[in-house]
Order: structure tokens, then sequence, then C-alpha cells
């Protein structure tokens, strides 16, 4: 143990703890704005200097540790006068016009000037701009950019991708994609990890929120919108509501009062992906294809971007199901059109989803019958979604808690878990039990595969499960630079399995690039956590068991794999290395 004095209180920390991190658990915040945890303690903004008494230069706190008998003050005059001339010079090279921010009121900059009560900038403005092609799914305003490294970090330390780097010299030093390559020749796998932990608005998505607006002002259209499961998880958190009062029902309330016509859980699309991936998954396995390789999930557009780049001869290993979200849109565009009577043209889908990889998924094409188009026409992040609520001037306290529209109404409890590390792989397995043995195992013998194990082992959970005198060998992975691991064990033949998910984002769709910011908070797995609690309390918890699956494969499809259903369920994985 150490003992030291930060601001007149007498303090004792363990051995190797940071100033920040020792002055921090004593209720002393210390500004920051580069900082992030074991992924970027460089101190490169400098913004989070204090003084140690003795010493005449001040010194970092994020990246020195505390140390016996240190006299440390962290809010001198020394330190204010040198914080605030740091914190200007940045703005100086800051394009400071908040009001025109997605990140203005959610901005560690801003919040940092606004606390040093920096009204004026005394140095010269010159504020970079770079070009950027807008109709990207990610965006990045170079004058909003304050060097700061964490989306280079991220990307190469959590992700392994390494899409982004620094050039430039001086002043004139800044963040670019790298190799001198624009943003749709890169291998970004549109995760969106990068955008949650830029401290500005430098990164965010493309927003599509007023081609919805328009798509409401339209009489001509019918405007068809689905939530994701973890979607649920999150958007209550920027409206100041508690976790079980933000129901996905209060989502589909104020979809309605904005404009939409039906509102749909994707939960009725993922226990019809698990359907169709499922039974896909038992006759791979069964006829001996896995027997090298295994089947991985496809439900995460940005890990199958990754697959398409990195490992090209794996593609043939990704199960053929289409992603919930393009299920619930073909389902959207042929079944339901037809159950209104009109044509698929007239059907606008959107979709909410936690995840900025789905705008780019939208890109896929359908042709079925007649019809060729897009099985979604638009997709929203959940931050889109709160920002839809707010301009709505929608009070959070008067959402009722409705019901999707019919007939896609009902979800299993293994529906909502799709929207954590671990829970397309326990849902399918559900599933996979049942169509083997023609019973329902107990409803949490998967448990195993959940993410509270994913603590070590850099994110991967392994399980065997034996079902009579067969045995499955399965993992879950989240996040891909720990993707990458897996995948090179896997060449060199150290590990063997029948059956993996992957999850681009660390903790799943929870901790998607598209859900709520939070800087310097990972809240992936209380969000889980929350998904879980949804399935334990659900009606029904096995696919197999959604009536209303079960009435539209009798109305429609026939059944799994059936040649309806590969037509407009599956898709064929191109290696096409920006689709």
């Amino acid at each position: 143990m150490v003992n030291l004095t930060i601001d007149g209180r007498k303090i004792t920390v363990e051995e190797n703890t940071t100033i920040m991190e020792a002055a921090a658990r004593n209720g002393i915040p210390i500004p920051k704005l580069c900082y992030l945890k074991d992924i970027n303690e460089i101190a490169a903004c400098r913004v989070c200097v204090v003084e140690l008494e003795g010493k005449d230069r001040l010194i970092t706190s994020c990246n020195n540790v505390a140390e016996e008998g240190m006299v440390i003050y962290t809010n001198s005059p020394k330190v204010r006068r040198n914080r605030r001339t740091t914190v200007e010079l940045i703005l100086s090279q800051h394009d400071s016009r908040c009001v025109s921010c997605g990140r203005s009121g959610n901005c560690s900059l801003q919040n940092v000037a606004n606390d040093l009560n920096i009204i004026d900038i005394p140095f010269h403005m010159e504020i970079g701009k770079q070009a950027w092609d807008k109709e990207f799914p990610l965006i990045r305003d170079s004058s909003k950019c304050i060097k700061c490294m964490r989306c280079v970090q991220v990307c190469e330390k959590v992700q392994g991708l390494g899409i982004w780097d620094v050039e430039g010299t001086g002043t004139w030093t800044t963040v670019n994609v790298s190799g001198h390559k624009s943003i749709s020749e890169a291998d970004c796998a549109l995760c969106g990890q990068c955008i949650t932990h830029c401290p500005t608005g430098a990164l965010r998505e493309r927003d599509d929120t007023e081609k919805i607006w328009d798509a409401f002002a339209d009489k001509e259209k019918i405007v068809v919108v689905q939530v994701a499961p973890a979607v649920r998880t999150a958007w209550g958190e920027e409206l100041g509501m508690k976790a079980e009062e933000a129901s996905v029902g209060k989502i589909l309330d104020a979809l309605k009062r904005m404009g939409a016509d039906y509102v749909f859980d994707t939960t009725f699309s993922a226990d019809l992906t698990i359907m169709e991936e499922g039974s896909e998954f038992l006759q791979r396995f069964t006829s001996g294809e896995l027997q090298k390789r295994p089947m991985f999930t496809s439900c995460c557009p940005g890990w199958v971007r990754f697959i398409k780049s990195q490992y090209p001869h794996m593609l043939g290993q990704l199960s053929s199901a289409k992603s919930p979200q393009q299920m619930f849109g073909a389902v959207m565009k042929t079944y339901f059109a037809e159950k209104l009577g009109v044509s698929p043209e007239k059907i606008f889908t959107v979709s909410v989803m936690p995840c900025v990889a789905k705008k780019g998924e939208r890109e896929m094409e359908l042709f079925y019958g007649e019809y060729a188009g897009h099985d979604v026409d638009v997709v929203i992040t959940t931050r889109e979604l709160v920002k839809m609520i707010r301009s709505a001037h929608i009070c959070p306290d008067t959402l009722q808690d409705i019901e999707s529209d019919r007939p896609m109404q009902q979800g299993s409890g293994a529906g909502v878990i799709f929207g954590v590390t671990g829970g397309v792989m326990e849902a399918a397995l559900r599933t996979a039990y049942y169509l083997l043995k023609k019973e329902n195992p107990p409803a949490d013998a998967f448990k195993a595969v959940r993410s509270p194990a994913f603590q070590a082992n850099e994110g991967v959970s392994e399980a065997d499960f034996t079902i009579d005198d067969i045995t499955v060998k399965t993992a879950v992975v989240s996040g891909l630079g720990n993707t990458r691991k897996l995948l090179d064990k896997m060449e060199r033949g150290e590990v063997h399995y029948d059956f993996v998910e992957v999850m681009a984002c660390p903790g799943g769709c929870v901790g998607g690039g598209g859900q709520p910011i939070h800087d310097g908070e990972e809240r992936a797995f209380e969000r889980g956590i929350n998904l879980y609690r949804l399935d334990e309390n659900a009606k029904i918890r096995f696919s197999h068991e959604n009536q209303d699956i079960l009435k539209m494969y009798e109305e429609y499809f026939e059944a799994p794999l059936s040649h309806k259903a590969h037509m407009l369920l599956h898709t064929q994985h191109l290696h096409t290395q920006h689709d």
C-alpha cells in the first residue's frame, strides 16, 4: 500500500495505482480527454495534469503512479492556468459550433471547457477540414478531431483492424484513414467502436432520421418499423428512464405517435432466424460438413464485413441465413405486403438498430418475383431514435407499453437474448435440441455460453454439449480482435468447434456502435443482464414455440429451409470486399 496526500486529504491506495485512479476512488475527479483505461494511456491531451509538491513541472495523472509520501494538488492556481491554456489551444483548432454538432450536450471537450469557464479563445483559430464521403455509414469530421488517439487505439488494440492512423506533422498532425486510403477502400467493419469512444463529435454515424420523417409525411407510403432486441436495454439511458421502465412497448408507442403505420419487435425475426439457422446447422452437422471447420453465425454484419476482408477463404463456413433485420425486411416486402394487399413498393421499411454496420447491411438487394429493391429502406441507431423522440417533443412519462402489430407480434425469450454475446448460440441450441429430440431441454440448459464467462480467456467462451450420443463443440466470441485470435488458432489447428457465434462489438449488440455514449464507461455487461432478465420472465422461451412464426410457415414458407425460405431468408456470402 502507498500513502499520499491529494488536495489536503490523506489517502492510501494499492501500489501501481495511477494518481488519477487514486483521486477518483476518493471522490476527487480529474478532467481528461484522451484517457481510456488499458487502451489509451499516452497523456496526449495533457488536460489531466496535476501539481506535485517539490517538482516545478506539472505531471500527467493518467500515466504516473502514486508513490509513498507524494503531496498532490489537482486544482491549484498553477494547474488551473495550465489546464485552461491547454484547452484554449485545443479549441483554437476545433470547430466550436456546438449547436449543430451531434454530440452537443454529451461532449467531453464541451464539458471541460464549460467547467473551466472558457468564454473567449485568445489564440488564432486554424481549423483543418478534410474531405469525406458523406454517403458512407460512418462519418468523420476532421474539424472536430482533437488528436486524442482514442479511435486509433480502440481500432488497433480492441478490434484489431487498424483503420485509423496519424498523418501530418507539427500543428497539422491529424488522424485519418491509414494507408492513405478513402474510408470506402479501407477494411472498416463498421463496428462503430471508434464512434462510441470518441470524446467529441469527430466521429458519428450518418444521420438518416430525415428520410424517416419524409416517409412519415408521404401519404403514399406505408411505414413499417422494427426494433432490435438490444435497443430496449439502452434507449432510456438518454431520457432519464430506469431500465425496467424503458420497455420496447414504449418505443413502439413513440414510433406510432411519430407517424409509423405498423410497428414490430425484431425478436419475432430473431426467432425466424433461429428456425432457419438452427435447421441449417443440424443439416450441415449431421452430413459431416463441419468436421474440419465450424459453421459461423451470420447475424452480425460487422463480423460478416470482417470475414470477407480478412478471412475470405472461410466465407463458406458462414450460415447462409440472413440476419433478423434482413429477414424481417424480406417478410415485410412479401408476406406482409400480401396480407395488406399492396405492392412491395408501397412498403417503407425502417429498422431501429444498436449498430452502425446495419446501415451497411441495408445496401444488400432483395430480388423476389417482380420486386427488385432493398428489404430494408432505412436504418437508424439507438442514438438516432432518441433524437427523433426528442424532435417529436414526446415526454417519456406519457408513453404507454403497447404491443407489436399483428400478424408478426409474438417473440420469445430466445429472440430477446440475440442482443447479447452468447445469446444467438444459446437460442439456436435450445431449438436444435428440440429438432433432434422432439422435446424441449430445460430453458437454461445452455447457460455456459453466456457472457459472464467472458471476463477471461480473450473474450472467448467454450462449451461442449452432449445430446444422447452426439457432442456439439461450441465457442462464442465478441470483439474483432478476439475473433482474429480465435480464427488464427483454428487455422493453426489448435482448436476445433462445430458451431461458433461471433459478435463484432465487445459484449455483443448491447455494446454496439449505435448505442448511447457514456464517455469512459462500458455498459454492455449491465445491458446484457437486462436482456437475460427479460428472457427469464418471457411467456415463451423457445423460438420453435412462437405461434406467429409457426403460422407464417404454415401459410407462406411451408418449412425451414424450403425453396421459398431459401429465396427470401437466405443469402450467398460473396467475396465482395466492400459490400
